[in-house]
């Protein structure tokens, strides 16, 4: 069972670097970390083993990761609204909430 905390990590990391996977990569990860289908259901509708389907998804999470290290996207994302949202706390100013609203 997937860790709440470490599926939030992932489903973060995927919206950054989803488009530098493989179209499998993207549909088995999506069907186990969105859809919450079982490893089991995500092999036995894709003709493969279970343990072909966890190695592939293990495979997939430590790329992100990998990617998150080297790119930083998410860390970066993170500092910046921490900044506006102390922005906010000192000035109310519609473009601080207009800056909030880009990402």
């Amino acid at each position: 069972m997937v860790d709440l905390l470490e599926k939030e990590k992932m489903s973060q990391l995927y919206d950054f670097y989803k488009d530098l996977l493989t179209e499998k990569q993207r549909d088995y990860f999506e069907m186990y970390y969105f859809y919450d289908n079982s490893l089991g259901e995500i092999a036995n509708d894709n003709n493969l083993s279970r343990n072909a389907i966890y190695d592939n998804i293990k495979k997939t999470c430590k790329i992100l990761v990998d990617y998150e290290n080297k790119l930083h996207l998410l860390e970066k994302y993170e500092k910046r609204l921490d900044i506006i949202d102390e922005l906010e706390k000192k000035y109310d100013d519609e473009l601080i909430k207009e800056l909030k609203n880009i990402d």
